[in-house]
């Protein structure tokens, strides 16, 4: 997994689908300031890339859910990688929306869906895990059987370790933010003192003693 792991950062990395920028945070919506910027939307725009994304997530979905039924992509950034993940494995998809719809069948899981299917939730991104377990509670209130997530990036945030724990799913991430972090001090992104800077932030991303 570890040889994943770095493929999948170098990948981002070199698509510049994560920015790092400690000395010069992003606001998040949230209000915290982050050193890091994530946006895997761009992997969809780089045929290379996509590849080794949508592949590493179909042997992710073969080796830990061998028992998977139905994939199901999270609204709106994993829709796309649960159809082609999907493709890859012949396999059916559809998606969670992040509310019913207000007509029609008022749906809110768009794609056929038995009760006591055997699904893995598709995530493109993991930090607090909240609205991945929404969608988790959501197919287990239809009557999923969830057998857990496969996502691409993970930061591995103590909150969002919590909430998955709490929730009983795990999460399978091609790469995570400590893998990301040493490569990118490899490889000249940022400079290596800075990694003591960025684990802090991940370690409490509310506590602004990391910045310089």
């Amino acid at each position: 997994m570890k040889e994943q792991e770095i493929k999948i950062a170098k990948d981002l990395l070199k698509i510049r689908a994560v920015f790092l920028r400690p000395d010069e945070p992003f606001i998040w919506a949230s209000g915290i300031k982050s050193p890091i910027y994530c946006d895997n939307r761009l992997t969809l725009t780089a045929p290379e890339v996509r590849n080794d994304v949508e592949n590493g997530l179909a042997e992710v979905i073969k080796k830990y859910y061998p028992e998977a039924e139905v994939l199901m992509g999270t609204s709106t950034a994993g829709i796309a990688h649960a159809a082609i993940t999907g493709h890859i494995l012949n396999m059916p998809m559809g998606y969670v929306r992040a509310g019913a719809k207000d007509h029609g069948r008022n749906n809110q899981i768009e794609g056929k869906l038995e009760k006591g299917q055997k699904v893995v939730v598709v995530e493109d991104l993991i930090s607090t895990g909240g609205s991945v377990i929404e969608v988790v509670n959501v197919l287990r209130e239809h009557g999923a059987e969830v057998l857990g997530i496969a996502s691409i990036f993970t930061y591995g945030m103590k909150k969002g370790l919590d909430r998955m724990k709490e929730a009983n799913v795990k999460n399978i991430s091609l790469s995570n933010f400590d893998t990301l972090v040493e490569i990118a001090a490899e490889e000249g992104y940022i400079k290596k003192e800075d990694i003591s800077r960025l684990m802090a932030f991940r370690e409490n991303p509310s506590d602004e003693s990391w910045i310089k």
